[in-house]
């Protein structure tokens, strides 16, 4: 008997998911919880799994799609059955679940050229959601080509490119009559046309991941007035109690890395700074109480901040096996969307590349994010003595709306010293 392969949930406040690759074709073995296909949102790209044995008999959404949580995707099943519901193998577009509301189209949508009326009361995914937010998108403009008129990722996009295309045209200056004994200059245009030609090259189309990148990156520019502060961390009593405890921690089952001090150093400064795990709000600063700790991590096709959740409930093993957790986790495309939502504040180790200094920017709504070079011996003076010392910059980028420098700077040096004064 067949059973049916469906778009999972993803998590809270996830409704859709774009198939991002499949992992087998029609007619291949799959094995029971064998990694059958990618199924990418905007912020995590993660396999599915087959929960039973069989062969793949059927695909009915190929890849590059975007559906709905619970929309029939494939079916497994023996080798030559026979297909339910007289279903001959050939491709079927599966229907997506239904939404209780939609838009109302205007007389007209039948040419394709579809206008709303009036509000927009329909549902819609986050990703729409937070897109409309950033580009002041009135969601009643917008026409819907999703279930009965749902708007969709695509139709929020398309929108804003038809948009961004008419605004190029800009209406000229009026030009003061001349004196009658002047000679008339010549007419000025009413309207410029820019035409904004795309360079040459290859076009790289953008997925879901690299697109929501983008845009956060602009949004949180725009949004928080950037600050960055750097010091210069001494790692030399971190790097010696790692030494000591790294293969106790080995069997305990967890990886001591330089992450797990840096974020145990860190809640401690949240602790002694509650300002800096704060959000802006129009109304005030919204002082966070949990402290989250996102740990920025480079993936191929682009960048993955996991979440460690109560990190301060964590001593330095617990913290350990939760990096390991999470940054495997990154690597191998296994994160859910609840994975890497939540945070209070981020980290960035963009030191491990080899970079000594970065300016990070703020993953919005926190505060600010921490960025650690790469830690190196070079020669300090200590004491009037030269010494040599593994040496890192550490910046600190925050948002200049809630932290002043004096605030910041206590933050760091906070932090600074926790580090330089672990205790053995």
């Amino acid at each position: 008997m067949a059973f049916k392969i469906t778009m999972p949930e993803m998590g809270e406040g996830v409704i859709e998911g774009t198939i991002s690759q499949w992992l087998k074709k029609v007619g291949d073995k799959v094995q029971q919880y064998e990694p059958i296909l990618e199924i990418e949102t905007d912020k995590v790209t993660t396999e599915a799994t087959a929960e039973e044995a069989g062969t793949l008999l059927q695909i009915f959404v190929e890849a590059g799609t975007t559906v709905e949580v619970g929309t029939l995707l494939a079916l497994i099943g023996e080798a030559g059955e026979q297909l339910p519901n007289g279903d001959d193998g050939q491709k079927t577009e599966a229907a997506p679940t239904s939404f209780p509301h939609a838009t109302t189209l205007k007389p007209g949508a039948a040419n394709g050229k579809t206008t709303p009326s009036g509000p927009y009361t329909g549902r819609v995914s986050p990703v729409v959601g937070r897109i409309a937010a950033e580009h002041e998108v009135d969601l009643s403009q917008v026409a819907g080509t999703g279930r009965e008129g749902r708007i969709t990722k695509r139709d929020i996009l398309n929108h804003i490119e038809v948009r961004a295309s008419e605004e190029v045209a800009i209406e000229a200056p009026s030009v003061p009559a001349p004196p009658a004994t002047a000679a008339p200059p010549p007419a000025a245009p009413r309207e410029i046309s820019i035409e904004l030609p795309m360079a040459e090259g290859e076009l790289v189309p953008l997925s879901s991941m690299r697109r929501a990148i983008a845009q956060h990156m602009v949004a949180s520019k725009k949004t928080s007035p950037h600050v960055t502060t750097f010091f210069e961390f001494d790692f030399s009593a971190v790097a010696a109690h790692r030494a000591a405890f790294k293969a106790q921690f080995a069997k305990d089952g967890a990886n001591l890395t330089l992450t797990a001090y840096l974020v145990s150093a860190i809640v401690q400064a949240l602790k002694a700074h509650p300002m800096v795990n704060s959000s802006w709000h129009e109304n005030g600063i919204v002082l966070r109480p949990e402290i989250n700790i996102g740990m920025a991590a480079a993936i191929p096709d682009g960048l993955i901040v996991p979440v460690i959740k109560s990190a301060d409930s964590m001593n330095l093993l617990g913290l350990a096996r939760i990096i390991n957790k999470l940054t495997q986790g990154a690597r191998n495309n296994q994160l859910k969307p609840a994975d890497v939502q939540g945070g209070t504040f981020t980290i960035t180790n963009h030191g491990t590349t080899g970079s000594l200094f970065a300016t990070p920017i703020i993953n919005q709504p926190q505060c600010g994010i921490l960025g650690v070079g790469k830690i190196e011996k070079r020669v300090k003076v200590i004491h009037d003595a030269i010494a040599i010392r593994p040496l890192a910059y550490v910046s600190f980028t925050f948002d200049h709306r809630i932290l002043d420098g004096a605030t910041a700077d206590g933050f760091v040096s906070t932090l600074k010293e926790s580090i330089e004064n672990w205790p053995m």
